[in-house]
């Protein structure tokens, strides 16, 4: 059976088209010759399992290393400290069963404390099976737990953190982990605010009898620890990851040579790698995501070297923004969960405004935990096309049913389909018409905050289902939007402007006619919204040079 591109569990180099991680291992590897205990944090589905088992091999001949991950661990399991001792001690020796390197007295202990009937094991057991662990091994022990934040709302796997790093500050001292190599979606910085929303939406939450009694809800304590100073203990240790995850284009190149020479469609892998970057900014799940629908064919199973084009890309990229996958759900409940980083998206979204990148937001610190935003240049951004794309059409959607823009374009939208082509200056008109009628008589601040928005809701029912939109991030402030719209492999580009008077309208259309040249068009168009009050609506041509420019005003 040959290889493919893998978006579930673990990725394999026998069995999978991948990324080459050897340079990333090698990074990683140095922080484990260092000693260091560090936590590796990214979103979901970013391959911190995939790096994980890569480093495991990569270190294998120097380390002893013991790859555990929290997810086999059952939520009963964590009831007492007892049961959760017996519970990491079976882990434990199932993956150490069978390694001679390690000795059989470990082996025999660990057997002993997962045994059912050892009602009285206790952290501190486990711990001193460690060190006679760590002291009989011929090669330096590292510990790596996966899935580590899956059960952080309880006190049990509290306390087993706080004995990690006592165990490790204490290396000095008794023998003990080289390294220890924590994996998961939080970072110690958000740990605690995991556990404050685990504890509110779980009713047995074991931090629902420790509630402070402050109306901020800013506390929770355990005895007489603040919350927020015990989540934090067993993380002050914790050295900075900074080892990029994300996939290079070149990164990309090197995936697709594999698969090029196995298939021999004929790609541009350049291109094509430039082109899946450039929608994805290199999210692992998603790369892996498109280059599946491209190698299943896309409609076209026997003929790949269709699918491995420009248009075979734009039909992947349109099946990925429709699917429900899990992903764009776990982004969708986090919006939910956290009303001030759907606040900050709505607004970096929609109104433009330039939104500086601080690390010490608490929305800012959330949004780049989960994948949503990136710090580019100082300021928060979406973090790429897809994600962006996703959450315009999840909060358009949520205005559907009251818009009578959304409703004016859903009215008659086969007129602006002509012979398969979108007709962008149909489109334009008929909107200048539609607007006009309806907020003819708005105000200054209305076109600004609601503008550009009901201009994407009343394209979306025409485009929907054929092809999608995405705001270009490099262009977006509070006066200019370059919206990009694919429509059965073709792409064009409309400039969303709030007017400021003829000199700063001129410099847009020569900054659009500039802008043109990047997708290699001709033509461009340009919607203006206008305070004048004597302002005359409509439609017109401009020549710039080879250029030609369609702009509306409202």
């Amino acid at each position: 059976m040959g290889k493919t591109f893998n978006v579930t569990g673990t990725c394999r180099p026998d069995r999978h088209y991948m990324v080459d991680l050897r340079d990333r291992v090698t990074k990683i590897r140095k922080m484990v010759d260092a000693g260091q205990y560090f936590s590796i944090n990214r979103a979901r589905q970013y391959g911190k399992t995939t790096t994980l088992r890569a480093l495991a091999d990569g270190l294998r001949d120097d380390y002893a290393v013991i790859r555990l991950d929290f997810q086999t661990i059952g939520s009963d399991e964590f009831v007492s400290g007892a049961s959760f001792v017996r519970a990491l001690a079976r882990e434990f020796g199932k993956r150490i069963r069978y390694r001679k390197d390690i000795p059989d007295s470990i082996k025999e202990e660990m057997d002993r404390l997962a045994d059912s009937a050892c009602e009285s094991a206790r952290m501190a057991d486990l711990f001193d099976c460690f060190t006679d662990w760590c002291a009989q091994s011929d090669k330096p022990v590292v510990l790596m737990i996966d899935e580590v934040d899956t059960a952080t709302n309880n006190q049990v796997f509290l306390d087993f953190l706080a004995q990690l790093r006592a165990h490790y500050l204490e290396r000095d001292e008794i023998p003990t982990f080289q390294s220890v190599i924590l994996a998961g979606v939080y970072d110690v910085r958000n740990l605690k605010r995991k556990i404050r929303q685990d504890g509110e939406h779980k009713t047995n939450s074991p931090w629902n009898t420790h509630e402070s009694n402050e109306p901020s809800g800013n506390k929770f304590s355990l005895g007489d620890c603040p919350w927020d100073q015990m989540v934090r203990a067993p993380f002050d240790i914790a050295a900075d990851f900074r080892v990029d995850m994300s996939f290079s284009v070149s990164d990309i190149e090197g995936m697709l040579e594999n698969y090029e020479a196995d298939w021999h469609t004929g790609m541009d892998i350049r291109e094509m790698s430039q082109l899946i970057y450039d929608y994805t900014s290199g999210y692992p799940y998603l790369v892996s995501r498109l280059c599946m629908f491209m190698d299943e064919g896309v409609g076209m199973p026997t003929d790949k070297s269709q699918a491995w084009t420009k248009a075979g890309f734009m039909d992947a990229l349109k099946i990925l923004l429709e699917e429900k996958n899990l992903l764009y759900e776990s982004l969708a409940n986090k919006l939910e969960d956290y009303p001030e980083l759907k606040a900050v998206l709505y607004e970096l979204l929609f109104t433009g405004r330039p939104i500086p990148y601080t690390a010490l937001n608490q929305a800012i610190e959330v949004a780049e935990m989960f994948g949503f935003l990136k710090n580019v240049e100082g300021k928060a951004v979406i973090s790429n096309r897809i994600f962006e794309t996703v959450l315009y059409n999840l909060f358009l959607s949520e205005e559907y049913v009251s818009s009578r823009m959304y409703d004016a374009g859903l009215l008659d939208k086969n007129q602006f389909v002509v012979n398969g082509h979108l007709n962008v200056r149909r489109v334009l008109e008929r909107f200048v018409e539609s607007f006009d009628a309806l907020y003819g008589d708005a105000d200054e601040t209305f076109l600004e905050e609601a503008g550009r928005r009901y201009f994407m809701l009343f394209l979306k029912p025409i485009i929907n289902g054929v092809g999608n939109c995405y705001v270009e991030a490099r262009t977006r402030n509070r006066e200019r939007t370059d919206l990009v719209i694919d429509y059965l492999g073709e792409q064009f580009v409309v400039e969303l402007k709030i007017w400021r008077g003829n000199a700063y309208h001129e410099r847009g259309e020569r900054q659009l006619s500039a802008y043109l040249d990047y997708f290699h068009l001709k033509k461009g168009y340009m919607l203006s919204f206008c305070f004048n009050k004597n302002k005359e609506v409509g439609v017109k041509e401009i020549v710039l040079g080879d250029r030609l420019l369609v702009e509306a005003l409202v």
